[in-house]
């Protein structure tokens, strides 16, 4: 399934960055034809207050609401990533949010105990 929808890059900015999710927003309203933040959250299935927050940039679009506007309206990752303005190729987890060998004081490596008694006839 395609959509076709106009993905024009306001000539407005947020920043160096160009992040610009008001703009991601606006698209889906018009795409699914909904007249304001309310019936999208609606179709989106978050409380109003995350699209509101989203707009104010109190809050990054996250990986679980990317999914969810992928899902509702058809398009794909990448055109909503760059809707909002993320023009990155890949994401990378840096070091610090993923170190297999960061282990916290007192945790252990210990494998539980997973033999199951039978019991005797």
């Amino acid at each position: 399934m395609t959509n076709e929808i106009d993905v024009a890059v306001p000539n407005h900015n947020d920043g160096p960055s160009g992040y610009n999710p008001n703009h991601l927003l606006d698209v889906l309203l018009e795409n699914l034809r909904l007249k304001n933040d309310a019936a999208l959250s609606r179709a989106l299935e978050v409380a109003p207050p995350v699209l509101s927050k989203i707009r104010h940039h109190r809050l990054p679009v996250g990986a679980s609401i990317l999914i969810r506007m992928h899902e509702v309206s058809g398009l794909s990752i990448r055109d909503l990533r760059f809707l909002m303005g993320d023009r990155r190729e890949k994401y990378r987890m840096s070091d610090k949010q993923f170190n297999p060998n960061n282990k916290k004081e007192g945790a252990t490596n210990k494998v539980a105990d997973t033999s199951i008694d039978t019991p005797m006839d």
